[in-house]
């Protein structure tokens, strides 16, 4: 018997290239592990990966060549898995019952970015895939039954060993770390930990802010550390290599990233793995990840004191916050490391391929 084979389309499949290109290498690896012949299909990517256990083909943003490739995927029988629905536009729609194929949904974009376009390409899928229970639920409360359909399949992270926890993490200033883009569309948190930052120095003086991350509000979010009183406590890094991203997961004390649209949050779980107390809200699925009062907190964020409670809580009892973070990194071992992500998405696999 041949061995059945995938190809997963995506913008793109560089490491560090954000969520959805994390998803699309997991997706892959997964394939792969999976038994089926698989490969890549990269629309922006300017460099081959060398760290896939697939080739993968880079379009280097040239969307004809992209399309004429998945086309001549589509049209040697292999099975298509979109990264999300932009990309699935490609999908021809008059082969689609001959040729069946697989979405990612994330969140924002089956949302409030969702048109009528991507919302056919939806309905066209044989097999739609839900990063969390909230992702599905939103989407379906926004747009109807055709998301009735998605599959809840979780992720995971790339590894399945734990990250390195610093032995001097309990005796160095405490510092609470936020990772993520700085976009007006995409609110995971910044401006509302800044605002509050001068009432956790009142509280813990040697507390440190640690930013993470750039984008389109970058200037902006640079502009009100130095209006705050506290800006000498506030550190803003922006983007980061893999390595260097690491070592700031190591050395500190909590994870927040109280964000108000979160369709699952990759990096809680990576946070988890390195055995962090997380802070995420209650608006999104960060609360669907983290479980509040034992691997940290979800926090109301019409309610700003309690942000500022939580925090201040946690970086003064560092006991319990190295509790919270261990049943974190059990959590993470239990639900969300590599493995765990392949064993979910496994047999999700096998009914796309035996459509």
């Amino acid at each position: 018997m041949s061995v059945k084979r995938i190809c997963v389309a995506s913008q793109y499949l560089s490491a560090g290239a954000g969520g959805i290109s994390r998803v699309a290498r997991l997706s892959l690896r997964a394939a792969v592990d999976c038994g089926y012949a698989a490969h890549g299909l990269a629309a922006e990517d300017t460099r081959k990966s060398e760290d896939l256990p697939a080739s993968v083909a880079v379009l280097d943003s040239n969307r004809l060549c992209f399309v004429l490739a998945c086309q001549k995927a589509i049209l040697a029988n292999e099975r298509m898995i979109y990264d999300f629905p932009g990309t699935a536009r490609v999908h021809p729609g008059l082969l689609r019952r001959a040729r069946p194929y697989a979405v990612w949904m994330h969140g924002l974009e089956v949302w409030e970015q969702l048109n009528a376009r991507r919302l056919r390409k939806i309905a066209q899928a044989s097999t739609l895939i839900a990063n969390s229970h909230f992702t599905k639920t939103r989407a379906r409360a926004l747009h109807g039954a055709v998301f009735d359909k998605a599959q809840v399949c979780w992720l995971g992270t790339s590894e399945d060993e734990p990250g390195h926890i610093a032995k001097g993490r309990s005796a160095g200033p405490p510092i609470v770390l936020i990772v993520g883009r700085i976009e007006a569309e995409r609110d995971k948190g910044h401006d509302a930990l800044i605002d509050i930052w001068p009432i956790i120095v009142s509280a813990v003086p040697d507390a440190r802010l640690v930013i993470i991350g750039n984008g389109s509000r970058t200037e902006a979010v640079r502009m009100a550390i130095g209006h705050s009183s506290v800006a000498m406590n506030i550190d803003l890094h922006g983007h980061v290599s893999e390595s260097m991203l690491a070592t700031f997961f190591e050395s500190a004390s909590v994870f927040a990233m109280p964000s108000h649209g979160e369709g699952f949050g990759l990096v809680y779980i990576e946070a988890m793995r390195h055995a962090l107390p997380v802070i995420a809200s209650t608006f999104d699925a960060g609360s669907e990840v983290n479980i509040d009062g034992q691997t940290g907190y979800n926090v109301d964020l019409a309610r700003p004191d309690q942000l500022a409670d939580r925090l201040v809580d946690l970086l003064r009892n560092r006991d319990k916050a190295a509790s919270m973070g261990r049943k974190g990194l059990a959590r993470w071992q239990s639900e969300f490391s590599y493995s765990r992500f392949r064993s979910r998405f496994e047999p999700i696999l096998a009914k796309f391929m035996n459509e």
